[in-house]
């Protein structure tokens, strides 16, 4: 919006109004995007809290999970509306509102956020900590996934959502057989020339599982307090980063990464995720006094996924995004392990001493704290290796 102000002023009277020229630097504004949202959070923050409380909003706790959580019962949660609106204001004040690409971001992360309040509000209201079901969740996760992933498919390479839609219409009248430029590729980090062609479907399902996967790998994720907020504000800044090289040309030709036209204004969106994120860290670091929730993991996870398609670097986000990963997966593990046993002893057995992968090492003594710094302390160390993939090739 500012961006837009700022040109008509300009036009206006240049002598006037020339200073504003410095919102036209996507460097700058994303500077301020991230400083407006930080401010939003922390301004805002004891107001949402107060808030929560009143309503009597609280974390429901499981039962069967670690005891010593059982005194978080109670304390507020679905605090990530107060991320989603940091992230919404600072992102609609300081982003160039013609381009497409920050547009779909906002879509998948406000539809999956959308998801996420249901299934808390469900937890609240009925009392049950198990929310929403889980077929009805994956249906609109889905849902939301693979129209993101449908638009991104023909979006990449073209500049208008005019040859979006030409080239949908030409994919479909050729019987679903045309193939996708080399850009749309997926790209292997660390080499120079290696990537491998998706074609239409290819990259649809592609899509589709990193949206949906990295979105319920950050929900798996947040279970202790603090846990999942910092890696999303690392991942999402290395991220920015990718952004900014891949929507300028001479950064992407010289790093030998795609060009993709529009995918730089993603860095305002990213800045204003770190921000909107460390406002929230300060009311969730241990000992929490409001808890994310589902709104704001699913959401925040959907717009990982997302970029990291956009700027494709979707196995660089698998890296980075590791504790991610290994959260996910523990559960899978976890589950498909003991259904298996079950089935042929009669008798469940388990991988770990429970899942997700942060309640195991809770159960092997380490403390609360200790987990959240170290999971940190690892992603630090994974976003500087996707990081070093820009050069290292």
């Amino acid at each position: 919006m500012l961006v837009t102000l700022a040109a008509w002023l300009q036009a206006l009277d240049p002598e006037l109004w020339g200073f504003l020229r410095v919102i036209q630097y996507l460097t700058f504004r994303a500077v301020a995007a991230a400083m407006t949202a930080l401010l939003i959070g922390l301004v805002l923050g004891p107001i949402v809290i107060k808030r929560l409380t009143e309503l009597k909003i609280g974390q429901p706790i499981r039962e069967y999970g670690v005891q010593e959580h059982l005194a978080k019962r109670g304390t507020p949660t679905m605090g990530g509306a107060l991320i989603l609106l940091a992230i919404a204001v600072s992102t609609l004040l300081w982003f160039d509102w013609s381009n497409r690409f920050v547009w779909i971001v906002m879509i998948v992360t406000f539809g999956f956020g959308a998801i996420g309040w249901v299934d808390d509000w469900r937890k609240v209201v009925d009392k049950n900590p198990e929310g929403m079901r889980s077929r009805e969740k994956y249906f609109w996760q889905s849902l939301i996934g693979l129209v993101a992933a449908l638009y991104l498919a023909f979006s990449v390479s073209e500049t208008s959502n005019l040859r979006v839609l030409e080239l949908f219409m030409r994919w479909v009248q050729s019987g679903f057989s045309n193939d996708l430029p080399p850009k749309a590729d997926l790209i292997v980090p660390f080499f120079k020339t290696v990537s491998y062609p998706l074609g239409v479907f290819g990259f649809i399902a592609l899509t589709y599982i990193v949206i949906v996967g990295s979105s319920n790998a950050v929900n798996l994720t947040d279970g202790l307090d603090g846990l999942a907020i910092m890696p999303v504000v690392m991942v999402g800044s290395a991220l920015g980063l990718f952004a900014y090289v891949t929507g300028n040309a001479v950064y992407s030709n010289y790093l030998l990464l795609p060009h993709i036209p529009g995918a730089g204004e993603l860095l305002i969106f990213c800045a204003a995720m770190a921000g909107a994120g460390l406002a929230f860290l300060w009311f969730n670091a241990y000992p929490a006094e409001v808890f994310m929730g589902d709104v704001g993991a699913l959401a925040l996870g959907g717009a990982l996924g997302t970029i990291a398609v956009i700027v494709r670097q979707e196995i660089v986000l698998a890296i980075m995004g590791g504790i991610f990963v290994l959260e996910a997966v523990s559960v899978m593990v976890q589950v498909s392990w003991f259904k298996w046993t079950k089935r042929r002893t009669g008798i469940g057995q388990r991988v770990l001493l429970m899942a997700p992968l942060h309640h195991h090492f809770e159960k092997t003594g380490w403390k609360e704290t200790q987990v959240v710094v170290r999971f940190w302390i690892i992603t630090m160390l994974l976003c500087l290796i996707g990081l070093s993939s820009l050069k290292l090739r």
